[in-house]
């Protein structure tokens, strides 16, 4: 059968017809699975994002209560002490909302309840109350009873506490044991739920997603039918239903504590839905989004092409190309740049946690002035600070790990935990810093070092012992400005077992040292000259107080700097001994 040319027109539109569909379909297929990943990517993101903010007051809460044990169990022979104990939590701690120290009920042969409360009122003030009381029986309540059971920290379920704060909270109790090994009480830290709903209501991934929270027990903590809210467990909420495809999995995968995301169909409609645990709370978080919102973008993209399908072949294939290759490198380069974000960003807040941050240190004591800083430079980097009190002796290091980024700050925690656990029980700087020593040899398979100082200040009788490890001798203020004479001994992490020389000087009061890692001295401008030795001492003339001196060796190094760019991170931390008694 012969063809005419009419035919042939035909045909060849049909035939470009069906080439552009299948074009159109390929884009489509493409474009859906383009949009999918970015959907997740976001989601995703949001997600850990939105968990770590959370985690991050969590283990705020957390470490309130573990850095106060030793003094709650001291104060089990003082009992009038126990407010202040719970005072000083919420004092140096502004997430906490309240604090309770609650004996065993009949303790010691004392009153049956023992239980004072601490809480921040509506106006920031901080009030007390006793849980000890006929209306409250503290001693059934989860808070209380779960520690005693398990003998371990715990997370209480969500609750309205009408014994103290009366909104809703949530607490973590540590058991406090006496020096016979008995449990003699609780501790806790209470935060209120309100900021919990702030954050996690302003996700907002997509026009039409929301969030949904669970607790330990499946109860709906935050949805957005706040009716739900501590009223239902989600598998209540999902048998009153009519339509439930999905939802069975996906609550069963949320009770479990995994992570993930699934697709279910509420309300007659689709949605994927991502979510991950809260570890130690038992509580999950998860954000549902709309495929209708997902793709939305893609169904308009698909109008379009109908329209310049009829307009022109040409134009239709050079724009799906173009598309194409735009949606694939912007997916790329979004990875690429999610990636290095969230390794900065994860590296900056592992060293920015881990130091204390508030200022003055002990507000409680006048025979101390301390401040300390970071300033980091563009790349995270891997230096310390920490210092804390025990048995009236200042415990104190500067640290600075070799190396840069992620690696880096990682070693900067391990390092900072590790001298924390090892000061907790011994006094000697050269036995700390030579287990410390141990301890980061025998996992160091990156080859990674750190350059220690470690100091050990006798408040009582005036006395500083310390080791150096490779760090940078620290200035001692007396009458004179002078470098402390130092040994050098090696850095840590390099070989297991080297021995470490320890020494010791008298330290008076109005004696004051200043240490500090090498971004100080070694700062640079834009002639490539260092800030050096002569120029700290330069900056520590003229003034009195700690922060005074800090901010003024701050202003010096930004002065004699200008604009170029800072090479390495820069930690100064400076301390005064006053003449004062302890209050």
């Amino acid at each position: 059968m012969k063809i005419n040319g009419g035919g042939r027109a035909l045909l060849l539109v049909v035939t470009a017809a069906l080439a552009l569909e299948a074009t159109a379909l390929v884009q489509f297929f493409f474009s859906q699975k383009a949009i999918k990943q970015e959907a997740d990517l976001r989601a995703q993101s949001q997600l850990e994002a939105t968990r770590n903010k959370i985690m991050d007051v969590i283990d705020i809460t957390e470490t309130a209560v573990r850095n106060n044990v030793w003094i709650a169990r001291w104060c089990l022979d003082n009992p009038d002490s126990m407010v202040r104990v719970c005072t000083r939590i919420l004092e140096d701690n502004p997430v906490v909302s309240g604090s309770s120290f609650a004996l065993v009920p009949g303790y010691k042969g004392r009153l049956p309840l023992f239980a004072p409360y601490v809480f921040r009122d509506e106006d920031g003030s901080l009030k007390a109350l006793s849980l000890a009381t006929e209306e409250y029986d503290y001693v059934s309540q989860e808070w209380f009873a779960k520690p005693l059971e398990t003998g371990a920290g715990y997370w209480s379920e969500p609750y309205v506490d009408e014994g103290g704060g009366g909104f809703l909270m949530t607490t973590f109790s540590m058991p406090i044991r006496d020096n016979r090994g008995r449990l003699a009480g609780v501790l806790t830290s209470d935060i209120s739920l309100d900021w919990l709903e702030e954050l996690v209501g302003d996700i907002k991934v997509y026009p039409n997603s929301f969030n949904v929270m669970l607790s330990r027990s499946g109860k709906i903590m935050m949805s957005p039918v706040e009716t739900l809210a501590m009223k239902k467990t989600v598998r209540e909420y999902i048998s009153e239903l009519d339509d439930t495809s999905g939802l069975a999995g996906l609550s069963s995968a949320l009770l479990s504590g995994e992570s993930g995301s699934m697709p279910i169909t509420y309300n007659g409609a689709t949605s994927q839905v991502y979510y991950a645990p809260m570890e130690r709370t038992g509580w999950s978080m998860s954000i549902v989004i709309p495929d209708d919102d997902i793709y939305a973008g893609l169904k308009r993209m698909g109008t379009m092409v109908l329209l310049l399908q009829i307009l022109g072949l040409a134009l239709i294939a050079f724009m799906l190309f173009s598309f194409i290759r735009g949606q694939m490198r912007y997916l790329k380069l979004n990875r690429q740049r999610q990636q290095i974000e969230s390794e900065l960003h994860v590296a900056t807040d592992i060293q920015m946690s881990m130091v204390p941050n508030t200022f003055p240190a002990f507000p409680e004591r006048n025979d101390l002035d301390m401040a300390a800083a970071i300033v980091p430079a563009k790349e995270v980097g891997g230096d310390l600070y920490d210092f804390f009190i025990r048995d009236e002796k200042l415990f104190f290091c500067v640290g600075d790990v070799s190396g840069k980024g992620v690696p880096a700050a990682l070693v900067m925690a391990v390092t900072r935990t590790t001298f924390r656990n090892l000061s907790a029980s011994e006094d000697r700087p050269g036995r700390i810093v030579k287990a410390m020593n141990d301890n980061l040899s025998s996992m160091n398979e990156s080859n990674m070092f750190v350059t220690f100082f470690c100091g050990v200040l006798d408040l009582a009788e005036g006395r500083l012992r310390y080791c150096n490890a490779g760090h940078n001798p620290p200035m001692l203020l007396t009458d004179t400005i002078s470098p402390l004479p130092v040994e050098p001994n090696m850095a840590l992490g390099i070989i297991g077992g080297a021995d470490y020389v320890e020494q010791e000087i008298p330290f008076k009061h109005n004696d004051a040292i200043l240490l500090y890692t090498d971004g100080l001295t070694e700062a640079e401008n834009s002639a490539h000259e260092q800030f050096g030795e002569h120029r700290v001492k330069q900056a520590l003339h003229g003034h009195k107080d700690s922060m005074a001196h800090l901010e003024n060796i701050k202003k010096h190094v930004a002065d004699f700097v200008g604009d170029a760019p800072q090479s390495d991170d820069l930690t100064i931390l400076f301390i005064h001994y006053l003449p004062g008694a302890s209050s």
